[in-house]
């Protein structure tokens, strides 16, 4: 294999990777993702590679050729034409990284050469130039969004690689001529005492001009990530774990304070992906969450009217029927449905609930997880009332 591209692993050596690895496709809640390469050198403490036994993988290494990885995804049981969002090397590795990102363009041209249009989120933190931006202008059918990956975090043991690489890859993308695809503004993990003061969020409002939109979000603390900071002595952000990202409520007022008081012809602020990806590519958002009042309350107007025109409540028959094309949904029971969201119950696990939500455009609920109000998704720590 050249240079230019990773060392593709033998089949005894991707037979020893733990089980969730060696699934290269997954659905998670903004896509269904692909991660046939995996290992990242990057160090951020908090990545989700801890949860996958990859921790230890820094150097960047195929499971197997794109072109069998393209077909994998294509052929998935919850993959769509032209509806599933798609996610590009987002849970084990930088698709930016030098070697990675000529899969990923593999992956993108193979794709976009089927003449798919569906939406594909590329997430980096890593280096963009201006030849990465003419290659992905030249793609003509897939809705492209790049998001960069910004916290702040000044923490070197926390966040050894620098923010300002994503801040100069953004402003240099977003300034590219006559571009077809789209940037965002990822600002993520926000965790209180590490990167949420005045002046961070002060820098913040002003990075987000250069991009299409922003997202905030908070972070995924696990056991796997809480055992690494105690092990390790750094300053654990919370006292305990949760299975959600963690925005307290009140960093939450500061955030949407702030950026109240942007110029009014700033991109808009978000608080979920789908939502802002929808809004670059001036869509509905596909995870449907118009139902849910207190999500879109900072959304443009025109967005809302999107979102408003595409929301249809499903039918309990409907969601039967959605659910009989995938086997794990057998066992599946719809026990409420209004405007907001269906709720359900015997899912196994939270991939089949994702290609329902999208192959619907609806919210779906587990029941065993209730979505809380003001907090849609979000764990219960640093909110004052957290069984609302």
């Amino acid at each position: 294999m050249s240079a230019r591209y990773v060392t593709l692993l033998s089949a005894e050596a991707v037979a020893a990777l733990p089980e969730r690895a060696r699934d290269v496709v997954e659905y998670r809640k903004s896509g269904l993702s692909l991660n046939h390469v995996q290992g990242c050198p990057l160090g951020c403490a908090y990545c989700i590679r801890h949860t996958y036994g990859l921790w230890d993988a820094r150097r960047p290494r195929a499971l197997m050729p794109d072109a069998d990885a393209v077909e994998q995804l294509v052929g998935h049981r919850y993959f769509q034409p032209h509806d599933t969002p798609l996610q590009i090397f987002n849970r084990a590795t930088d698709p930016f990284l030098p070697g990675v990102r000529e899969h990923l363009f593999a992956v993108l041209n193979d794709l976009d050469g089927r003449e798919l249009t569906n939406h594909v989120l590329v997430i980096t933190r890593a280096q963009v130039d201006a030849g990465d931006c003419e290659r992905l202008n030249a793609l003509r059918h897939l809705k492209v969004t790049l998001l960069f990956t910004y916290s702040g975090i000044d923490d070197r043991r926390i966040e050894p690689h620098p923010s300002h690489t994503a801040v100069r890859s953004m402003r240099l993308a977003t300034a590219h001529a006559s571009r077809r695809y789209r940037t965002i503004f990822y600002w993520r993990p926000l965790v209180p005492g590490l990167n949420d003061t005045t002046a961070h969020l002060a820098r913040a409002a002003v990075l987000s001009r250069w991009a299409d939109a922003t997202v905030f979000t908070g972070l995924f603390y696990r056991n796997e990530i809480a055992d690494y900071y105690r092990t390790n002595g750094l300053p654990e952000p919370y006292a305990e774990t949760a299975r959600r990202k963690i925005v307290p409520e009140t960093l939450e007022g500061r955030i949407l304070a702030r950026f109240a008081r942007r110029p009014s012809d700033a991109p808009p602020l978000f608080r979920k992906t789908s939502c802002a990806v929808s809004y670059v590519h001036g869509v509905a958002d596909y995870n449907g969450h118009y139902g849910i009042n207190e999500l879109c309350d900072i959304c443009p107007g025109a967005q809302l009217d999107r979102c408003a025109g595409a929301h249809r409540v499903p039918s309990a028959l409907q969601l039967q029927e959605a659910a009989a094309a995938i086997p794990e949904a057998a066992d599946m029971r719809v026990t409420e449905i209004t405007a907001r969201a269906a709720q359900v119950e015997g899912l196994p696990s939270e991939q089949p609930r994702y290609y329902l939500q999208h192959r619907l455009a609806f919210q779906i609920h587990d029941a065993a997880h209730p979505h809380r109000r003001r907090r849609h998704g979000r764990a219960e720590i640093g909110w004052e009332n957290p069984n609302d």
